[in-house]
């Protein structure tokens, strides 16, 4: 391809590209899709997307193409490969000049040269780091910055290598830079805080930025770049300069204000410097051992002393939290039951926590933890009161303890508290007979501290085994607590019937469950309380529960019909699962509505597959409590046979091994093989072709 000809019309083209008709785009995708392979057409797209200016949508297309031709044509081995010669060319325009004016695409840029360097670097393209290195001297602005957002694109791509060979060239890349990105990094730190000392706020936050891309360059190198990073000097300085640099920021960030342009990226360069020390902490627990005293002291001080308060934010609180968590967990610091078969490394690091976590230190984090992390906030309370509901399934989302505050909170305290029960316990059974007998309703901190240290009771059950005479409790004061019904009582009644949950698998004599089931019925007719009662375990004695399966059935279908939450039908249909498991045939009475109740439920969660399990489960257990009776429901359940194991429907990705257990239990409750039955095994060919690892209920099925 002829660059001088050629460039025209490729512009053309990808004008064209840009255009929202489909009529003027496709044609014009599809051009560009047949140059791809032909020789020169990167280096057309390199001048154009190189050319300031050209339009900026065409520029943008221009570079993704280009990208995308990367991952396509670059290696030597692919299909329609570029030629040796015109690599060579593009690099050398790549790093030709750091001057793109527009953000995402110099965003772009930086990540088609890291792209590039991946599989070039440095091999093929020694100049590159030289280049880089050079160009975040200069004292242009823009050009500083963009290359020093390439340096770090390409930093973070080869960190990433994995190969035995890429490692030693990464670590031999670390060794010889490592020093230049510390004072580059020093340089635009002292930078911004002079800047934002004397009240420069738009020097400020470009210098910011520059500290951002620096530091980013830097915690690369620092977990990804050294076998034995404590070896390495200038490591051990800079991870120590990390906690002095960051009191200076949060300082500055209490000194700004929330209100100043720079506050967002502010935060943004504490928490990556919090990054660095959890980032060190999990490659290199060893070469962390020097830093786990200043880390526990700098994270305890900041999160449970006074020092924080009016400086740290919540997802620096976070962060700390997991910082202490990551330590206290680390099975690299726990010494072997036999001391003297445990490494010097491990017992040092152990000795250090050892002589961190006393007495005092404990008990304060431990109340510290209960009386003020744990207490529902005004925000919580409020949002439960307006959407019970909503509140229950935002408090119980996922892998939300290493983001969110209060989850991180919890996970926290479960893991202190297994690590040094020994020295807790006493504390918070200090706090809980505290709390002896009813609390007035009209004391909002009573409630909540009560709230609080419940929460605490049941986070710490298999702990608190052999020390909490729980059927004792649960009769004398719980029970009592769950019967309180003023309005202002629902959060303990709520954590009562909770801390309930977490303790019924771990210590409560049965002979106390037919006056628990009779707190539940009452609670399951408050509106307000049952999103939380639908998590209750109902491990049973089925005689037991009989007196009460009419009412507690009646109850959870209704309660299954009001809720809206796709989380919350399915925890509902679980407990209903279970009841209907358990008494089995005499279920029978009672099920008439729910297996009305059902197709309507199947057809409304067409677009949530994880609540169609959830029918699918319930259907199982339904269809072993009617026996026979169940040919009444084939209307409805053999087209959910039929669909759940149909491999060429996409919900049999989510659907089939219930489905294919659903099969099973029909055929084994069916009175007799119908028509519409053995429709069904149309399905089987593929399903043998297929699922090999469900061939044990496809077998069984024949």
């Amino acid at each position: 391809m002829d660059l001088n000809s050629a460039s025209t019309v490729v512009l053309q083209v990808l004008t064209q590209a840009t255009s929202q008709d489909t009529a003027v785009l496709k044609p014009a995708e599809e051009q560009l899709k047949q140059w791809e392979i032909q020789p020169g057409f990167y280096s057309v797209l390199l001048n154009i997307f190189t050319n300031h200016t050209l339009d900026v949508n065409v520029r943008w297309i221009a570079v993704l193409y280009f990208k995308n031709g990367i991952d396509r044509y670059w290696r030597r081995v692919a299909p329609h490969a570029l030629s040796e010669e015109e690599k060579s060319t593009l690099r050398a325009g790549l790093i030709t000049n750091f001057n793109e004016p527009v953000n995402q695409i110099a965003t772009q840029i930086s990540v088609l040269i890291a792209k590039v360097a991946r599989l070039d670097c440095p091999r093929q393209w020694p100049e590159l780091i030289p280049t880089l290195l050079e160009s975040v001297k200069v004292q242009d602005d823009l050009r500083q910055h963009r290359a020093l957002l390439t340096f770090y694109h390409v930093t973070k791509t080869l960190a990433s290598k994995r190969l035995a060979a890429d490692r030693k060239l990464f670590y031999d890349l670390a060794s010889g830079i490592y020093s230049f990105a510390c004072s580059l990094w020093n340089h635009h730190t002292d930078t911004f805080l002079q800047q934002i000392f004397t009240g420069d706020e738009a020097a400020a936050t470009s210098s910011l930025e520059r500290t951002l891309l620096s530091l980013k360059v830097l915690r690369k190198l620092t977990v990804h770049g050294f076998v034995e990073p404590h070896r390495n000097v200038e490591v051990m300085v800079f991870l120590h300069a990390v906690f002095e640099r960051l009191k200076q920021f949060l300082e500055c960030s209490r000194s700004i204000g929330t209100e100043n342009v720079c506050r967002d990226r502010l935060e943004k360069t504490i928490i990556l410097f919090t990054k660095v020390l959890l980032d060190f902490l999990d490659q290199h627990p060893f070469s962390f051992t020097p830093l786990i005293q200043r880390s526990l002291e700098f994270a305890v001080s900041y999160v449970f002393t006074e020092a924080g308060e009016g400086v740290a934010f919540e997802r620096f609180i976070v962060q700390c939290m997991n910082l202490i968590k990551m330590i206290v967990k680390n099975y690299a610091y726990k010494p072997s039951k036999h001391f003297e078969d445990s490494s010097p490394e491990t017992l040092e690091a152990h000795k250090i926590k050892t002589s961190f976590f006393t007495y005092p230190t404990l008990m304060e984090i431990c109340r510290r933890l209960v009386s003020h992390y744990f207490l529902l906030t005004e925000e919580e309370l409020t949002m439960w009161e307006e959407d019970p509901e909503g509140f229950t399934v935002e408090e119980t989302g996922g892998d939300s303890w290493k983001y969110s505050l209060r989850p991180c909170t919890e996970v926290l305290f479960i893991d202190i508290f297994h690590e040094y029960n020994q020295t807790l316990t006493p504390v918070l059974l200090e706090m809980v007979h505290s709390l002896q007998g009813p609390t007035n309703v009209e004391d909002t901190n009573a409630l909540l501290i009560k709230d609080a240290v419940y929460n605490a009771v049941g986070l710490a059950a298999y702990e608190l085994f052999d020390s909490v005479d729980f059927d004792q409790w649960f009769k004398n004061q719980l029970l009592a607590e769950l019967q309180v019904s003023h309005n202002r009582y629902k959060p303990i009644r709520r954590r009562v019937i909770w801390l309930i949950g977490q303790w019924i698998s771990v210590k409560f004599k049965s002979d106390l469950r037919p006056m628990l089931y009779e707190a539940i019925r009452n609670l399951l007719q408050d509106q307000d309380l049952v999103v939380c009662i639908h998590k209750y375990d109902f491990e049973f004695r089925t005689e037991q529960f009989l007196p009460y399966l009419e009412s507690m059935f009646t109850l959870l279908f209704q309660l299954l019909q009001e809720v809206t939450e796709c989380d919350t039908k399915m925890h509902v249909l679980h407990v209903l699962s279970c009841v209907i498991e358990r008494v089995n045939i005499q279920i029978r009475p009672y099920v008439g509505c729910l297996v009305q109740y059902l197709p309507l439920l199947w057809k409304q969660s067409e677009e949530h597959n994880m609540l169609r399990c959830a029918i699918l489960t319930t259907l199982i257990h339904l269809i072993q409590g009617l026996g026979a009776d169940s040919k009444n429901l084939y209307p409805f359940l053999l087209p959910i046979i039929q669909l759940s194991t149909d491999v060429s429907q996409p919900p049999h990705v989510y659907l089939l091994e219930d489905g294919l257990e659903l099969w099973l239990v029909t055929l084994e409750n069916s009175p007799c093989l119908t028509p519409e039955l053995l429709r069904i095994f149309q399905n089987m060919s593929a399903l043998l072709v297929n699922i090999s690892e469900l061939v044990t209920n496809v077998y069984h099925i024949f």
